[in-house]
């Protein structure tokens, strides 16, 4: 059964979409058929994965406006098992278009039962803001995974996205769960960082993974060459931790 995850904080920098690539890169070579999808306008993903964004026919926008088809929008990558959805700075125009349209919530849901059944996993790029994508993609869920960075405000803005998917839950979702929280830019050598994490996982207890990512330099040179960091550098710390992940999470 198909598992749709959305990849969100409303706080930009915390290495959200450096997941969502990442993420779906590692389940793919472990063997899971994955769909990734770029729900922000700033389509990051869609240029760390390689993509020539001014190149794009279509993208995301133009399938959750229904006026092109799922399938005729998706990439295929140098990863066999993982395919893209794009998206390129149109959606911008889905914000305001779509303020008033009945139903506006449920847009992204409609457009990814077209291809879901295709996939073991769907995993969505969120923008980082509590907007009307993020919505969307909370609507179209089953869990959402929470990237936090290892700083000291880190925590400050994670009641307010709990408090989002609490209502969302209650309003669009009733099935909503919270996957868990990642750990990024993860430096062993601070108390700070290590502070941080016992912080989080006194409240938030096993909803923490124990999977750290560190700071990695390999991790930041990936998206530049368009690739994951497991075909950028595989030996890398960056790599090695992406992978954990994806074994802690499919335990998960």
């Amino acid at each position: 059964m198909t598992q749709i995850i959305s990849i969100a904080n409303q706080k930009g920098g915390v290495g959200k979409t450096t997941t969502s690539i990442n993420l779906s890169a590692a389940l793919a070579t472990l063997g899971k058929k994955v769909l990734l999808v770029d729900c922000d306008s700033q389509a990051n993903a869609t240029t760390g994965m390689g993509i020539d964004k001014p190149a794009l026919k279509y993208s995301l926008y133009q399938g959750i406006i229904e006026e092109v088809d799922a399938r005729d929008m998706m990439i295929p990558t140098q990863l066999p098992k993982l395919t893209m959805i794009p998206a390129n700075m149109d959606l911008i125009g889905f914000e305001v278009e779509m303020a008033a349209v009945p139903g506006r919530e449920k847009m992204l849901k409609t457009f990814l039962n077209q291809v879901k059944d295709d996939f073991e996993y769907v995993i969505i790029d969120c923008p980082p803001a509590l907007s009307l994508l993020t919505l969307n993609a909370f609507t179209a869920s089953d869990s959402v995974l929470i990237p936090l960075q290892s700083e000291f405000y880190a925590l400050e803005g994670l009641g307010q996205l709990l408090n989002t998917i609490k209502r969302v839950k209650s309003s669009f979702n009733p099935s909503l769960k919270v996957k868990g929280i990642l750990f990024t830019m993860f430096d062993i050598r601070t108390n700070l960082s290590q502070n941080v994490v016992e912080e989080a996982k006194t409240y938030f207890k096993e909803m923490v993974f124990k999977t750290r990512i560190p700071r990695n330099v390999k991790l930041g040179e990936a998206p530049s060459y368009g690739l994951p960091i497991i075909l950028y550098d595989k030996y890398s710390q960056g790599s090695k931790s992406y992978m954990a992940f994806a074994r802690e999470f499919l335990k998960r």
